[in-house]
């Protein structure tokens, strides 16, 4: 989040300059647009926001709907694509950031990921509510192989050896997680719960895959930038997650009373809306990484950092700590590092010069 904020204020001191015609040395104008530019299209900057707000986003969720027996999903996915949308609406009055008018033929033609992502987000909350941070991270390594697999389909791509490899690395630890969170359940209420986040866990899998893929198809086509999908992506889910928050959820006097109780009425507010402005940072972070690496690696990426997010779970909140947890966070990590070092020698293979058969 502080590289992106970096990034942000870089933007703004040029549209300052630019505003004011305050005149520079040429050699720091070049420097200062080309560190701009540079940031912009930085992989490992990318990589390193999305990991921060992933984490941030994931810990802030989980804290919102276990903390407050919070059960209106819809209406805080909403508040959070309400708050995405003020936010980068201010920047834009502001100068700072820049992203394309509303055009109702490009809103027909991204609508179909707005469902797509109503579709991740809605089933990611709903598990995060019945499953521990660690369990639920682990389990979203499942969707690398889902893109992974897409991406030969779709785009080309190549599962060699060593990508099975860790493929298989990632089933045994969501199995080991499996097994551990089992041991840990003490009632048929937990165990329920249990199957509960399993079942949604695994909708989630495949909503993500199929958001990451087809997204990454419609940026090629439509050409958008980032903010342009952060912009299309929260303003068309506003719509479809308060009609189904009123269609599906309960607004009744009693239960607006259990999500919003008169003690902790204003911290649940604050944590809605802290929710929300997290979800800014993984807004622009997801699609600034898909777009400078490949779907797969943003896919990667997001395993890679599930040590640090599971981390955060045993030590903040009351997940399961046992010989099968601690292993299965264990094996996840191992299984991103060796799906990194396979991809890397990939890359390498594909960049090698090869000698002509004949002459």
């Amino acid at each position: 989040m502080g590289i992106l904020l970096i990034y942000l204020i870089s933007q703004a001191v040029y549209l300052l300059k630019r505003k004011y015609n305050i005149n520079i040395n040429f050699n720091m104008d070049k420097l200062s647009s080309g560190a701009s530019s540079s940031i912009a299209n930085s992989a490992p900057i990318s990589i390193f926001s999305y990991c921060a707000s992933s984490i941030l986003m994931t810990i802030t969720n989980k804290y919102v709907l276990s903390g407050f027996s919070f059960n209106l999903n819809f209406f805080l996915l909403a508040v959070q694509c309400i708050v995405c949308i003020v936010t980068i609406g201010t920047l834009k009055a502001l100068g700072i950031i820049t992203y394309r008018e509303f055009n109702r033929d490009e809103a027909k033609k991204w609508s179909p990921i707005a469902f797509l992502l109503v579709a991740m987000i809605y089933t990611a909350s709903k598990a995060l509510q019945f499953l521990s941070i660690p369990v639920y991270t682990i389990f979203k390594n499942l969707t690398i192989i889902l893109i992974a697999y897409g991406e030969v389909l779709w785009f080309g791509g190549k599962v060699t050896s060593m990508t099975l490899g860790s493929f298989f690395l990632m089933v045994l630890s969501s199995v080991l997680a499996c097994y551990g969170d089992s041991n840990s359940a003490k009632t048929p209420d937990d165990t329920l719960s249990l199957y509960l986040g399993y079942f949604w866990m695994f909708a989630n899998c495949f909503a993500s895959a199929s958001f990451v893929l087809i997204m990454r198809k419609r940026i090629k086509l439509t050409n958008f930038k980032d903010f342009d999908t952060m912009y299309y992506n929260n303003l068309l889910s506003i719509p479809i997650l308060l009609i189904s928050s009123i269609i599906f959820e309960d607004w009744s006097a009693e239960n607006l009373a259990l999500n919003f109780p008169a003690t902790g009425r204003t911290s649940t507010v604050v944590a809605m809306i802290i929710s929300g402005a997290s979800s800014v940072g993984i807004s622009y972070c997801s699609a600034w990484c898909v777009r400078v690496t490949s779907s797969t690696t943003y896919s990667m990426v997001g395993a890679l950092n599930k040590l640090p997010i599971a981390l955060s779970g045993l030590i903040f909140f009351e997940a399961a700590v046992n010989f099968w947890s601690v292993s299965s966070i264990f094996v996840g990590f191992v299984a991103g590092l060796v799906y990194a070092v396979a991809k890397q020698k990939q890359q390498k293979e594909q960049q090698a010069p090869t000698l002509p058969l004949s002459k």
